[in-house]
């Protein structure tokens, strides 16, 4: 189970980078603190007005912000080190994958696109498709269902405390591979920490019959 936002792509700094400017073009606050909040989220407007208040411009900002993002995207859309690699792995070694992500289908179609994705995962599950978003476990469990895997037998890579949440709720193994944020000591005791998606296939590839890690 892979997250989007972050996760395979480098998207969380380009986010970052397009809120933080539509905030001066809308002439609002918006502290790099209190974007962090906002990561693996669909409650952007809750969080937000709870911290600047009623009178917060939220729907020029989003509109701003995303004017700002699909500039940045256009201009440089990577995928993060790794990914490549890792998908790679799954194919040789037959492992269906899923996408979880709190962000639109148009947005995982469009991102996808970019890099010739679209065929790597076999189902993609975005907001829509689930109630509640994370850090509930919805989205991952609608992904299980949809690739006919138990939950527990589910490996679930995100960056996000949401999205670790999320899936550690939903009963998966799950992997933090951290972007923006860094994880606290709960988000620890909810998953193993590794450095990058290059760790997660050395991990795969360890617990396979017969490596070195698997027979030590």
């Amino acid at each position: 189970m892979f997250d989007m936002d972050g996760l395979l792509f480098d998207t969380e700094t380009l986010h970052a980078r397009a809120a933080l400017t539509a905030a001066k073009e809308v002439g609002c606050r918006l502290d790099i603190e209190v974007f962090r909040l906002l990561i693996g989220t669909t409650e952007a407007r809750q969080i937000l007005l709870a911290h600047y208040g009623d009178s917060y411009p939220f729907d020029e900002l989003r509109i701003a912000w995303g004017r700002q993002f699909r500039r940045l995207a256009e201009a440089g859309l990577e995928l993060k080190a790794g990914a490549v690699e890792l998908l790679g792995l799954l194919d040789e070694l037959g492992l269906p994958r899923a996408i979880a992500t709190s962000s639109s289908h148009a947005t995982v179609r469009s991102h996808l696109a970019v890099h010739g994705l679209a065929q790597r995962f076999h189902i993609i599950v975005a907001r829509g498709d689930y109630i509640a978003s994370k850090p509930a476990p919805d989205s991952f469990l609608k992904a299980a269902e949809q690739l006919a895997v138990d939950p527990q037998w589910c490996l679930a890579l995100e960056d996000s405390h949401n999205g670790i949440r999320a899936a550690s709720a939903a009963g998966m193994m799950t992997v933090m591979v951290p972007d923006l944020i860094e994880p606290t000591d709960e988000i620890q005791r909810l998953c193993l920490v590794v450095p990058s998606l290059h760790d997660v296939r050395k991990l795969i590839l360890s617990s396979r019959p017969g490596s070195a890690a698997a027979s030590s």
